[in-house]
C-alpha cells in the first residue's frame, strides 16, 4: 500500500511505503519551514509511517482534536501559536499522545519547558534524521505513562544559568531536562572553570526540589579534620571546642539539594561516612548516637580523574559507583568554541548592568578568541570580558588588544599542576597527597613498583603514539632495548594500535 498525505492547504507529501515497523501508525508534523516538512515526511515515509504535515499550529490542533495521529512532531516557533503552548492543550484532551518537540531556540529553558509541559523528547535543530526516526520508534513503543508530563510552575528566562547552542551543550540541556523530575544522584566532571556548579544549580532550580535549599560545600576548601563535622554536624562536647551543637550541611540541605564540589578531595574517613548515607539514606552527627534520616538530593562534582584516584588508593571504588549514577561531563570551552560569541555578549550584558561601559569585540578579535585554548575555560573568558570593560577606553575592541591580553596571561598546562611545574614536583605533590590520605597508617606495600608503573605506562603509550606504533622507533626514542620494550608492553597491558615487526 502507498499513499499521499496532505494538510488542509493541499501540500503534497512523499509516498509512504509499507513497513513492519510503521504500518498503521500516523505521524503529525507541524513546522513553518516547508523544506523541513518535506525532509521529515520522506524520512518517516521510508520508515513505513503515514505522515501528515502542516505549517500552522491551528491545523495541528484540528487534527489532534479529531483524534488523528499516533504521534506529534512540532516546532516551537510557528506563525499562529508557540508549539510549547500547544502541548498542555493536547495533553488535556489526549494525555497518551506522544509529542516530540524540535526547535532552533536551542537553550536550556527550551528543553526544560518542553519536558515540563509533557513532551516525550526534545530535539534541537539541526538534528540527525536517523536520530529522529529512532526517537519516533521509542515514543511509539514506550509505555503510555511515559508520555505524560508533570505540570509545575516554570522557570523564567531571566537569569538563565547556562549559555551556548553548540551540539555539546545541547546534549547537556537534554540530559538536565530528563533529570529534573528525578532524585537521581549526579556526578558532574569537567575541567576547572567549565561551570560545574551552574549545572548543579540548574538541576536544583528546575527540579522537583526547587522549593528546598541549595547547599554547596567545597571539599578542597575545608580542613581535613573538620569535614565530617561540616557535613554531618556535631554534638556538644564531641571534640575540643565543641561548646554547642553544630548543624551540618546535610541538615541545612534537608528537603533540597546538597552539592559536594571537588569530591575527589574528600579524605578517606569522610568517604566512608558518605557511603553509608548513600547506602542507608541516614547519618549520625559527630558524637551522636541516633540516626538521622537524610532527605537530600546529592550532586557531586570534580575536575579530577576519579578512576585514576581509585587505582591509586585515594578514592573508594564503592563510593564512586554510588555517586556516578548519572554522569555528566561538561565540555571544555575549546570543545565548544562556537559558543564564545554568545558567551561574550552574555558577559558584556552583565558588566553593563554593573555600571561598566559596553564594548564591541570586532570580527577579527572574536575570531582570535575562538582560536584560543582557554585553559581556564568559561571563567577565564568572563574575567577577560570584565578586564576589557574596565581597562580600555575605546568602544570597539580589536585584534591588537586581544593579542596583548591573551599574551599577558601565562599559559597553563592542561594537565594538573601550575605552569612550569616540573615532573619531579608533580610526582612529589601527588605522593604527599597519597601519604596524607592514609593519615597515620602506612600505604599498602609495593609503593615503589606502583609509582614506577604509573609513570612508565603513559610514557610508553605516548612514545608509541608519537612513532605511530613503530616499536623500533619507540625503543630508540626511549633509549631501551626493543625486547625490553616488548616485555614492558606485555606486562603493562598496553595496546599497540599499529605496530611494526
Amino acid at each position: 500500500m502507498t499513499g499521499i498525505a496532505t494538510d488542509t492547504a493541499g501540500e503534497a507529501m512523499a509516498p509512504v511505503m509499507d513497513s513492519a515497523i510503521g504500518t498503521g501508525r500516523t505521524i503529525l508534523i507541524a513546522d513553518d519551514d516547508r523544506a523541513i516538512r518535506t525532509v521529515l515526511s520522506q524520512a518517516l515515509g521510508r520508515a513505513g509511517y503515514e505522515v501528515r504535515t502542516t505549517g500552522t499550529a491551528s491545523t495541528l490542533w484540528n487534527w489532534v482534536s479529531d483524534g488523528a495521529g499516533d504521534l506529534v512532531i512540532t516546532d516551537v516557533v510557528m506563525p499562529d501559536e508557540n508549539g510549547l503552548d500547544l502541548i498542555p492543550r493536547i495533553k488535556k484532551i489526549r494525555p497518551d499522545l506522544r509529542i516530540v518537540v524540535m526547535s532552533a531556540q536551542n537553550t536550556l529553558l527550551t528543553a526544560v519547558k518542553a519536558t515540563e509541559r509533557g513532551a516525550f523528547e526534545y530535539l534541537p535543530k539541526p538534528f540527525d534524521l536517523s536520530e529522529l526516526v529512532n526517537v519516533v520508534r521509542r515514543a511509539l513503543s514506550a509505555p503510555k505513562h511515559a508520555a505524560a508530563g508533570t505540570a509545575r510552575e516554570e522557570p523564567e528566562e531571566e537569569g538563565l544559568p547556562l549559555i551556548g547552542r553548540s551540539a555539546a551543550m545541547q546534549e547537556i540541556y537534554r540530559t538536565l531536562a530528563r533529570l529534573m523530575n528525578t532524585d537521581l544522584t549526579v556526578m558532574i566532571t569537567g575541567e576547572s572553570g567549565t561551570g560545574k556548579e551552574l549545572v548543579a544549580r540548574a538541576l536544583h532550580d528546575y527540579g522537583k526540589r526547587r522549593t528546598g535549599p541549595f547547599v554547596a560545600v567545597n571539599m578542597a576548601a575545608i580542613p581535613r579534620e573538620l569535614i565530617e563535622s561540616e557535613l554531618f554536624g556535631h554534638e556538644k562536647g564531641a571534640f575540643t571546642g565543641a561548646t554547642a551543637r553544630g548543624v551540618g550541611r546535610f541538615e541545612q540541605a534537608d528537603g533540597g539539594t546538597l552539592f559536594l564540589d571537588e569530591i575527589g578531595d574528600m579524605p578517606p574517613e569522610a568517604q566512608t561516612r558518605l557511603l553509608r548515607v548513600l547506602q542507608e539514606n541516614e547519618y549520625t552527627t559527630v558524637g551522636g548516637r541516633f540516626a538521622i534520616r537524610a532527605n537530600v538530593r546529592i550532586i557531586a562534582a570534580t575536575h579530577r580523574d576519579l578512576t585514576q584516584q581509585i587505582r591509586q588508593g585515594l578514592f573508594r571504588e564503592d563510593l564512586f559507583y554510588r555517586l556516578n549514577v548519572v554522569p555528566i561531563r561538561l565540555p571544555s570551552l575549546r570543545e565548544r568554541s562556537e559558543d564564545i560569541p554568545e558567551l561574550v555578549r552574555h558577559f558584556q550584558a552583565q558588566v553593563a548592568e554593573e555600571g561598566l561601559p559596553a564594548k564591541i569585540v570586532d570580527a577579527q578579535a572574536m575570531d582570535r578568541l575562538k582560536r584560543h585554548r582557554w585553559p581556564g575555560n568559561v571563567r577565564e573568558l568572563e574575567n577577560l570580558v570584565r578586564r576589557l570593560a574596565a581597562l580600555y577606553s575605546q568602544e570597539s575592541i580589536g585584534l591588537e588588544v586581544i593579542e596583548a591580553e591573551l599574551a599577558a596571561v601565562p599559559p597553563k598546562s592542561e594537565a594538573s599542576g601550575s605552569a612550569g611545574e616540573g615532573l619531579g614536583s608533580l610526582v612529589e605533590r601527588h605522593l604527599r597527597d597519597y601519604f596524607a590520605a592514609h593519615d597515620e597508617t602506612l600505604p599498602p606495600a609495593g609503593l615503589h613498583d606502583r609509582v614506577l608503573r604509573e609513570v612508565e605506562r603513559p610514557l610508553i603509550q605516548l612514545s608509541l603514539e608519537a612513532t605511530k606504533g613503530n616499536q623500533i622507533k619507540a625503543s630508540q626514542l626511549l633509549g631501551v632495548n626493543r625486547n625490553t620494550l616488548r616485555k614492558k608492553i606485555r606486562d603493562l597491558d598496553i595496546q599497540v594500535i599499529r605496530g611494526v615487526g
